[in-house]
């Protein structure tokens, strides 16, 4: 399976489901240019996850979403959660042992845990009646 062109406007629907594996990168990086056949390499090996691709230059407001900082930065999904960011090229046996990871996670563990996270993230930044 080939690389997937990441935007603003096919974003959500890309990340909804099943494992995402995003690549942030630039034309002008050179680690970007080392990384590149290995995520490749990876997409061609695991037809069942999308590899998908950002360009920051071309998607800079994606890539401010997600605070990127640093590329190459590889961020993964699953089932719609967010669950993995590292910026750096990564050798293929760490690509690897990543994929292995995300497909072993107890997904209904992560899902309570996000959505906890997320109800006290909200709480945090509601102001209370009191405040007011």
């Amino acid at each position: 399976m080939s690389t997937k062109t990441l935007t603003i406007e096919n974003h959500d629907d890309t990340v909804a489901d099943g494992i995402v594996l995003i690549d942030f990168w630039a034309d002008w990086c050179g680690p970007c240019k080392q990384f590149a056949p290995v995520f490749e390499k990876a997409s061609d090996e695991h037809g069942d996850i999308v590899f998908a691709k950002v360009d920051t230059e071309d998607q800079r407001q994606l890539a401010a979403s997600y605070g990127i900082t640093s590329i190459p930065t590889l961020v993964g999904y699953r089932d719609g959660i967010p669950i993995f960011s590292q910026p750096g090229a990564l050798p293929g046996q760490v690509l690897e042992d990543v994929i292995k990871q995300v497909r072993s996670l107890d997904m209904e563990t992560v899902k309570k845990e996000y959505a906890e996270a997320v109800a006290a993230q909200q709480q945090a930044t509601t102001p209370s009646p009191d405040a007011v």
